[in-house]
């Protein structure tokens, strides 16, 4: 395949980590952005600095966003302008309309545009997936995520609800997105959040989130989220309940699925050791080889849109304490196939 040249646009904690996959597999990486980061990074891993967008776009086959929600629009439009694939850090953007702005216009300009929903390449929720496609869990009726994390205080931008939409759009989105991968279209959701939504109140913020989804295949799943203190460890679990059985993880009790009572299962019966690489070099794979023209990855534009989608609903509910009603912004065009 072709060698990738990669702009990446953004010097923070995501460039951080998409760069080690980029350089493992060799592609060529520039790097731009407005503070004096791209130059720590450039140096640490050998990159090529650039002094402006423009130029770092110039001749790169793909543009990494690693930069904050709210400049992700025209970062997106000005690749696709120069004709670049793009992926994109999640949120594609904060409203709806400005994430379907940009999925039209990359299917305008004939370029991918793929979001970084780096949770659907975690292991555990893809061995999720498989499971539930599987059929041992038969008909599945309710589900529960939550994730749990330090409040992101190394960037100010996160506390803004107008720069990052709060904890409902920058962290919950990830388990909304893996809800709606298994589960189909959210119909309505309901939603609350409380703590340190628009300031840092104290030297130690904390934030909390909750969401009900209505899917329309009639399962219900709820999503948690926390932003704790600076001790607060990085844990994510999911329970899911089918006819046949329920299906359990928490990534700090075991590092593998835990399947009660399914039918022609085994008690205990649990797939363990390492399910795969780092998801986040495993994601960017799949996206290269999209980029060179393989076959498409698990997630794209329309996912990212209908994420966006459902954040801003759980955000109008937050704010209105009703439940909200979540309508598809993004009519599907033949090249976005479909988002499941």
């Amino acid at each position: 395949m072709k060698r990738l040249d990669v702009a990446v646009i953004g010097a923070g904690f995501i460039a951080r980590t998409h760069i080690p996959a980029w350089i493992a597999l060799g592609a060529r990486i520039r790097i731009f952005s407005t503070d004096d980061q791209a130059a720590l990074l450039a140096e640490e891993f050998g990159l090529t600095e650039t002094a402006c967008l423009e130029e770092a776009l110039d001749g790169a086959s793909v543009a990494d966003i690693c930069t904050p929600t709210t400049t992700h629009r025209g970062i997106a439009l000005a690749a696709f302008a120069a004709g670049v694939d793009v992926l994109c850090e999640k949120p594609l953007a904060l409203t709806p309309a400005d994430a379907l702005e940009m999925a039209e216009a990359a299917h305008k300009a004939g370029r991918r545009l793929y979001p970084g929903h780096v949770v659907r390449f975690f292991p555990a929720y893809a061995r999720l997936r498989s499971t539930i496609e599987s059929g041992v869990l038969g008909r599945p009726a309710v589900a529960r995520f939550t994730r749990t994390g330090r409040y992101p205080t190394w960037s100010p931008w996160f506390a803004d609800t107008a720069l990052s939409g709060g904890i409902v759009t920058d962290q919950m989105l990830h388990d909304m997105d893996i809800a709606r991968w298994l589960f189909g279209e959210v119909v309505s959701i309901h939603a609350t959040q409380r703590g340190h939504l628009t300031t840092h109140a104290s030297d130690h913020p904390v934030a909390t989130g909750s969401a009900t989804l209505t899917h329309d295949s009639g399962v219900i799943s709820q999503v948690l989220g926390v932003w704790g203190p600076p001790a607060t460890p990085f844990r994510y679990t999911f329970h899911v309940a089918g006819s046949n059985g329920t299906l359990t993880h928490d990534s700090l009790a075991h590092p593998s699925l835990r399947v009660t009572g399914a039918a022609g299962a085994e008690p205990g019966a649990v797939p363990t050791g390492d399910f795969g690489e780092d998801p986040f070099t495993a994601q960017i794979r799949e996206f290269a080889t999209a980029f060179q023209g393989g076959p498409a990855p698990r997630v794209n534009a329309l996912d990212g849109v209908a994420a966006v989608e459902i954040a801003a609903a759980a955000r109008r509910s937050a704010a209105t304490g009703l439940s909200v009603a979540v309508h598809d912004a993004a009519p599907r065009t033949p090249t976005e196939g479909s988002p499941r």
